[in-house]
């Protein structure tokens, strides 16, 4: 058992070793005679330790300390080394154009040796004087089959969730390597250092000074569908619209084609997009359903005929994160529903962010987005449901103070359906939601494909105006549901019940009350993700929910 430190008996220093001894005296000294307020002075005896450790056997801790004490080298030398481009982007086949730069800020001796980048090479001998800038700039041929910037983690298709990392060494890894890294030879104090800096896109912002972002190579050819989901309703055609550009100043001719099963027919399978005088552009095509199956999803791909692109650009941007650039594959969904719909125009209000808003359209429904201006008497009576986004009212501390409103609506005789909260707080205030008290827990079912259990299985939303089985909760996404509802107030009534395995099933996802003429629904399921990812069984049971027949009590 340790008496002082987890480490004692433990050798932890230079004299585990061999000829770590002389190693360990030669830092002794350098912390010793280390001046703060003249860095420099402290290089020489660095670049001769620098040189012992290269002298011991190859092994891990040697490539370790070689690095670093490489890293207090160039620190203590002041010296600045980077490679830029005023390119924030750079497609493939086409060029880059960069500048490298070096400033020597302290009486050290230096010499730039050589720069290499690909296929540049050159050789130097220039001694880089105190403060005097060495400027050198390069326009770099990025050749047609440069890898793009795909984040290595996302190569690869998921499978249920996880990511499929082929090369594990990568794993852990923050990002990629960067897509173009050049290597400075500089002698310092008479050894020769590889110093290697990423090409980065600099510019300047006003508030935030020097800006340095990763440079990502885009694919020539990039093609999506507009939406995620083209919904049939019972069996009628739909139309998909497909968007085209090209990265390149190009004039080429591009072949598009739709890839789908035979239960699907398009007018427009095969595109061809001439890219003279026409950097981006639409096509519409009609898919017509060919087969009896109701209540399917089928996915439908875009691709260039060359099988060279098959998707599209995007970015996730942040102040504390370099951009991310990644390509998302060019696919949708076709949904051909067998489905009823009750009502017709729909108020939504938006929450955290999700995209129910337009699988509400592509139900068929008028929906408008409904802002606090909007929540009133007057207005709200013109919609025969309302639903509201995720964590709306952890959002928005307006909604629980138009709680009374939107009571009075659900009393006269509207549907409000609520989803997920992820407490029963706004800021430091609580909740006010609904008619009848109830609280948001942290209960969740994980497994996208847990048994569920119809409790009332003769429940108006089970089975009107579309009749809901184990069916409709088939090919679901990620999860069941989250933040179930417990507590609840003896009016509201819980249809389903579901838990995931070895865990106590409980039936919180979907409260429903009664409420005047009206109802109150709080959903913890998660339409969220199953309605983008086109499951035809969410789709059906949101229906049944903003179709709830009124009551007379």
């Amino acid at each position: 058992a340790p008496k002082t430190t987890l480490m004692d008996d433990v050798d932890i220093t230079w004299k585990r070793i061999e000829s770590g001894e002389k190693i360990q005296m030669m830092i002794e000294a350098i912390i010793s005679s280390y001046n703060i307020e003249q860095p420099a002075l402290t290089v020489p005896a660095l670049v001769k330790m620098y040189q012992a450790i290269k002298a011991l056997p190859a092994g891990t801790w040697t490539k370790k300390k070689l690095e670093e004490t490489q890293e207090m080298i160039e620190a203590c030398s002041a010296l600045f080394v980077e490679a830029t481009s005023s390119q924030a982007s750079v497609v493939q086949g086409d060029s880059l154009k960069m500048v490298f730069f070096l400033n020597k800020r302290t009486n050290v001796n230096a010499t730039l040796k050589s720069l290499k980048l690909e296929g540049f090479d050159s050789s130097f001998s220039t001694a880089i004087g105190i403060n005097q800038n060495i400027i050198i700039n390069k326009t770099l041929a990025v050749s047609a089959d440069k890898k793009i910037s795909q984040p290595y983690w996302l190569e690869n298709p998921q499978a249920h969730g996880i990511f499929d990392v082929r090369d594990q060494l990568l794993i852990g890894k923050a990002e990629n390597d960067p897509s173009f890294a050049a290597s400075f030879t500089v002698n310092l104090e008479g050894e020769d250092f590889t110093i290697r800096r990423p090409v980065q896109y600099k510019f300047t912002d006003q508030t935030k000074g020097d800006i340095y972002q990763p440079i990502p190579v885009l694919p020539k050819l990039e093609i999506n569908y507009v939406k995620e989901n083209y919904v049939s309703l019972n069996g009628a055609p739909v139309k998909a619209q497909v968007h085209y550009k090209t990265n390149a100043n190009d004039a080429a001719s591009y072949a598009i084609k739709q890839s789908f099963s035979k239960a699907w027919k398009n007018d427009y399978q095969l595109i061809t997009y001439q890219s003279k005088d026409n950097r981006e552009n639409y096509s519409t095509g009609t898919f017509s359903p060919q087969s009896k199956d109701i209540n399917t999803t089928e996915e439908v791909k875009l691709s260039a005929g060359d099988g060279k692109f098959d998707g599209y650009t995007k970015t996730i941007s942040y102040d504390h994160i370099p951009t991310i650039t990644y390509f998302a594959k060019a696919k949708a969904n076709l949904v051909k529903l067998d489905m009823k719909t009750v009502g017709k125009k729909i108020g939504y209000i938006h929450g955290a962010g999700d995209k129910i808003y337009d699988a509400l359209e592509a139900m068929g429904y008028e929906v408008k987005n409904l802002s606090e201006a909007d929540i009133n008497d007057d207005n709200l009576k013109r919609f025969d449901a309302i639903v509201v986004g995720i964590r709306a009212y952890n959002v928005y501390e307006w909604l629980s103070n138009k709680n009374d409103v939107m009571n009075r609506y659900v009393e006269k005789g509207g549907n409000l359906i609520v989803q997920y909260l992820k407490s029963n707080e706004v800021g430091l205030k609580r909740v006010k939601v609904g008619p009848y008290p109830f609280v948001v827990a942290r209960t969740r079912v994980s497994e996208e494909d847990a048994k569920v259990n119809f409790l009332l299985p003769d429940h108006s939303a089970l089975t009107y105006p579309n009749k809901i089985t184990a069916k409709d909760f088939e090919g679901w996404v990620q999860e069941r549901s989250t933040y179930h509802a417990e507590q609840a107030d003896s009016h509201f009534e819980f249809p389903l019940a579901m838990g995931d395995t070895g865990e106590k099933e409980t039936n919180g996802s979907l409260a429903i009350a009664k409420y005047g003429k009206g109802n109150f629904v709080y959903c913890g399921l998660v339409f969220f993700r199953q309605l983008p990812a086109g499951v035809p069984g969410a789709y059906r049971l949101l229906a049944n929910l903003i179709a709830l027949p009124g009551s007379s009590n």
